[in-house]
């Protein structure tokens, strides 16, 4: 009997035993068995509970117009695209119990609000947060934009998602094991324009309140933006319009590639005007690495940003273990 290299007992059988052997490896069989089910009972307490997809509105969602087609998703090049969303949803990937700090992410996944790439910039990223002991909840925000609102940028019913999500986040609290004052906002790409937009627009809703869910803050405790796209007007003049940087917008960790085509300006900019507000910030530029790696693995310095914003969490005290 031995144990394998993945924590399993095997037995090997030999013809050649002899009548004793054989008494003892019957002997020796319940304890092998019984061995076998503590490890697995041991090894499945450390792994988190499935994660749960709930829906965003109790109903139909407030600002549609138009109708656009079946929601599709489509599994290519190691990435899932989500598209045709209508029935925004939250999918909450909780911690292990003996892990979960009480932090919070939701995370937005970009796809130039023309589709969500929910594998590598949503899921995979609510893991990852679950190995440090954070709850991540990937939100399934509405793309493409609807007709009725396709000269309007961005598009306002991923916004109304959004401040949606971070209000039934916050009031669902209790139940999901959350400290309600470390719940954070993450986005790739258009996802980070959205978390962005949100951020720095928390003083009114988009949208008439439709329930006590609409009644709690949806301000982000912090916010995350990696490669974050749309934030500067054309030319590079200046944060855009609806990007409204104040002295209460959430601290921010941003992470950008100075050769992403999408331009790393919008980090830069908005890292110098919470500077400017006195909003405590860490930005991260490297040389190379490009746009969209999300949590794909890759040799570029670039790939580390998940152990730099684990760093900047702990340093923040976003970490600290649950009261």
């Amino acid at each position: 009997m031995s144990a394998s290299r993945t924590g399993s007992i095997s037995i090997r059988a030999n013809t050649k035993n002899s009548p004793r052997r054989k008494r003892l490896l019957m002997r020796n069989l319940p304890l092998s068995l019984g061995f076998c089910l503590i490890f697995a009972l041991s090894a499945g307490a450390d792994d988190p509970s499935p994660p749960k997809t709930i829906d965003l509105w109790p109903g139909v969602a407030p600002g549609e117009t138009g109708k656009i087609g079946e929601e599709k998703s489509e599994f290519k090049d190691g990435i899932t695209r989500v598209s045709n969303v209508s029935k925004p949803t939250l999918t909450i990937f909780k911690p292990s119990p003996d892990k979960n700090t009480g932090a919070c992410v939701v995370i937005c996944p970009g796809g130039g609000y023309s589709i969500l790439a929910t594998s590598h910039e949503g899921e995979d990223v609510a893991r990852w947060l679950n190995s440090i002991g954070v709850t991540g909840i990937m939100l399934k925000y509405r793309v493409p934009r609807r007709s009725g609102t396709s000269n309007e940028f961005p598009p306002p019913q991923a916004l109304m998602d959004a401040q949606r999500a971070m209000s039934l986040v916050r009031s669902q609290a209790g139940e999901l094991g959350i400290d309600p004052k470390r719940i954070g906002l993450l986005g790739f790409s258009a996802g980070g324009h959205l978390a962005a937009w949100e951020s720095t627009n928390f003083d009114k809703r988009t949208y008439e309140p439709i329930d006590a869910v609409d009644k709690v803050s949806f301000r982000p405790d912090f916010t995350v933006l990696i490669y974050p796209a749309y934030l500067v007007k054309k030319g590079n003049a200046g944060l855009a319009d609806e990007i409204k940087v104040g002295s209460q917008t959430p601290p921010t960790f941003l992470a950008h590639a100075g050769d992403d085509p999408v331009t790393v300006e919008s980090s830069v900019q908005y890292y110098l005007a919470l500077k400017r507000a006195g909003v405590p910030a860490e930005l991260h530029v490297y040389s190379s690495g490009g746009h969209g790696y999300g949590m794909l693995p890759g040799k570029k310095p670039v790939s580390a940003w998940p152990q730099r914003l684990e760093e900047w969490m702990k340093s923040t005290g976003l970490l600290k273990a649950k009261s």
